[in-house]
């Protein structure tokens, strides 16, 4: 497959949510192949946006005992599917920001080549079309798991769902990359920052 860019709108650049993430829908798209080759953004948030992983402290994440067993599960996740990679990725207070790699099993996809993802519907029946929620979900069951181990009565809690953005091509990707490492020191304006949260007045 050669390396194309596809000329693209607006809404396929990646652009910052306008809402806060334990309000957002998933931009997981009706009958899209979710198994199929391609670079797919993920973000993963506690729930009720508890700090569990960390602080930011000038502008560098310190992370906790629970935010490097996040780290840990997250960069294990190839070891438990073999046609998955990993690309970019943060962990921040109360969230986790990743670029997650599906790759057909016959061939490794290269960081800069071949990220345009197939628009095309597959035909295969739903249950094999969720590969990028399994890795999710297995991922988030790995790091509860292992903290329930450590203490029973541990707190932490994982948001019910996560949010995923299908990469469409190389800018869009150089772009996501760009804001998941210049996450920490956005951390003041993150919208995930609780500091932000908006008081309604009663």
């Amino acid at each position: 497959m050669t390396n194309t860019k596809r000329n693209v709108g607006n809404n396929d650049r990646y652009s910052l949510p306008k809402s806060r993430s334990h309000n957002r829908k998933s931009a997981r798209l009706q009958n899209y192949d979710y198994s199929q080759s391609g670079y797919y953004f993920v973000t993963i948030c506690t729930q009720n946006r508890v700090n569990y992983f960390g602080e930011i402290d000038r502008d560098r994440m310190k992370i906790s005992h629970v935010g490097q067993i996040a780290t840990d599960c997250w960069w294990n996740i190839p070891e438990h599917f073999d046609n998955a990679a990993l690309d970019e990725f943060v962990v921040m207070p109360n969230h986790i920001h990743g670029i997650l790699v599906i790759k057909q099993r016959h061939a490794m996809m290269s960081s800069k080549q071949n990220v345009v993802n197939n628009d095309r519907y597959s035909l295969r029946r739903p249950r094999n079309m969720q590969l990028l929620s399994k890795i999710i979900s297995q991922y988030k069951s790995s790091v509860t798991r292992i903290l329930r181990k450590q203490s029973i009565a541990h707190p932490f809690r994982w948001q019910n769902s996560f949010y995923d953005h299908v990469i469409r091509n190389d800018e869009s990707l150089d772009d996501i990359r760009t804001y998941i490492k210049n996450n920490p020191l956005n951390w003041a304006l993150d919208e995930e920052n609780p500091a932000n949260e908006i008081t309604l007045p009663r």
